[in-house]
């Protein structure tokens, strides 16, 4: 059996486009595709070559029924491995941010920040 590897999560935010916006500037990550969605919502998928998040909002309220569609943020926290965790904590605090719990353990270095949703993000470097 071959390895498997995530592609990408998808969640639910109140302006994808904001979101993606944040992401690139970030991470510089692109948008690999965006377009209407479930619901009449919008979906906006960013990353890189293999592998992405998919943003979502949801068009008109639905109040006949609850989705994991209309939950913002329903996870604990989304891991991001980057190679220079100096450099993202400064573009994370210029886009407004505020980075919290750093640690340095095994098996490498990390911190946290929440963005406008307050979804939560993990950045990790392995030295």
């Amino acid at each position: 059996m071959s390895d498997a590897v995530l592609e990408h999560v998808n969640f639910t935010v109140t302006d994808p486009a904001r979101t993606a916006a944040m992401l690139g500037d970030i991470f510089g990550w692109k948008i690999r595709w965006q377009g209407g969605a479930i619901f009449d919502g919008l979906s906006i998928h960013v990353g890189g070559d293999n592998s992405y998040v998919a943003i979502y909002a949801k068009g008109a309220p639905d109040k006949s029924r609850e989705n994991s569609y209309a939950t913002r943020g329903g996870l604990n926290h989304i891991g991001i491995v980057v190679d220079d965790l100096e450099a993202v904590e400064k573009r994370v605090k210029s886009a407004g941010f505020e980075p919290h719990s750093h640690g340095n353990y095994e098996p490498g270095r990390r911190f946290y920040f929440h963005d406008h949703d307050d979804i939560e993000f993990e950045v990790i470097c392995y030295d």
